[in-house]
């Protein structure tokens, strides 16, 4: 069987010497010191000031919410998985969905000016497969109309747009670190952000909004992580830089075998080190693409439709928008299994199955 993705897992005996240190010491949560080491660390290696590890990647997109106060309506992107949107439904804000670029995936920027209104507080837009958004127009757009902007950054670990990681941009960034992304601890997840203010705030929404043990700053949540998760993004981050070049090698592999099929790939902006974090095809319609999957399927090999459904189409969100874009790729975007065990021979048999599927 050839799945999807499959998590990278470092030598099982350099994990169980941080099981050792956790038994010792018998602190399992609750900002123990292999979360605090994991946070000092990711902050060195990603060269940012300000870093809290979280639970996981959703409640990240909440405390950033809630840190920023947006309420109304958020300008969002519908391509995205679905936690973007649900994040703000579950916060109280409505989204508003603008098309995206058909070569980057990315929220389209000049569609975005034309959907602000007096209820609009923020816009939230993914760095979609790791790809940057068009920054610098978004930064304009929304210094004009006075808005707060967070990225979206769960599959941007160890990205960098313009010589810097791509968290360092918008008021707040946020990451996965689930175990499907190139850097996981399992279950977990992190707020970045350069203003002091706004870090000291999230570490209270992260706890309970806890100033000591019987004070209370604000009202906040349980957006914690354990020791047993940070020892995994301890092991995890001494292999990265080896996971990404080996991640870019089976990425341009399959470049080089796809070549004058009829499909199309990502275009990964410019100014960007990108982190090879997935590899979607768009094929040219739905009904070809259901015929690539279910061929692939006959030989164990599983890809998924990521991301589908386009988010405006959710049974929950009532409102209609008009994005051709988005509604056109997502049901076309096909990722093919990428992980550090794929081998170059899988690679060719699962291109030979593509080319069969297209061509007869």
């Amino acid at each position: 069987m050839i799945p999807v993705t499959r998590p990278f897992l470092p030598p099982r005996e350099t994990y169980e010497e941080y099981l050792k240190g956790i038994w010792a010491r018998n602190w399992l949560t609750n900002h123990g010191p292999l979360v605090t080491e994991l946070e000092i660390k990711l902050k060195q290696y990603l060269s940012l000031n300000h870093l809290l590890f979280l639970s996981n990647g959703t409640i990240a997109l909440q405390i950033a919410i809630k840190a920023l106060k947006l309420k109304g309506e958020v300008i969002t992107t519908p391509f995205s998985y679905v936690a973007t949107t649900s994040s703000l439904i579950w916060e109280g804000c409505s989204p508003v969905f603008v098309d995206i670029d058909p070569d980057s995936l990315t929220i389209d920027p000049t569609k975005i000016e034309e959907a602000i209104t007096k209820k609009t507080s923020g816009i939230l837009a993914t760095h979609v497969y790791g790809n940057p958004c068009n920054i610098e127009a978004i930064r304009e757009i929304a210094e004009k109309h006075n808005l707060k902007v967070i990225y979206d950054a769960a599959h941007c670990f160890g990205v960098k747009y313009k010589g810097k990681s791509v968290f360092e941009y918008g008021d707040i960034s946020t990451a996965s670190f689930h175990a499907t992304k190139v850097f996981h601890t399992i279950e977990g997840g992190a707020v970045i952000t350069k203003e002091k203010s706004l870090f000291e705030n999230m570490s209270y929404l992260r706890n309970f909004g806890h100033e000591s043990p019987y004070e209370f700053e604000l009202a906040g949540i349980n957006g914690k992580n354990s020791e047993f998760h940070a020892a995994m993004g301890l092991c995890n981050l001494n292999y990265i830089e080896d996971i990404i070049a080996k991640r870019k090698i089976l990425i341009e592999y399959y470049l080089q075998k796809l070549q004058g099929f009829n499909l199309r790939t990502i275009k990964i902006n410019q100014h960007t080190e990108w982190n090879f974090s997935y590899f979607p095809i768009i094929l040219e319609n739905e009904p070809q693409l259901q015929k690539t999957a279910k061929e692939l399927e006959k030989y164990y090999i599983y890809t998924r439709r990521y991301f589908f459904p386009s988010l405006n189409n959710l049974s929950y969100y009532r409102k209609k928008s008009n994005v051709p874009n988005s509604d056109s790729i997502a049901p076309r975007v096909l990722c093919l299994p990428l992980y550090n065990e794929l081998s170059i021979e899988e690679i060719d048999m699962i291109t030979q199955i593509i080319y069969h599927s297209l061509n007869f």
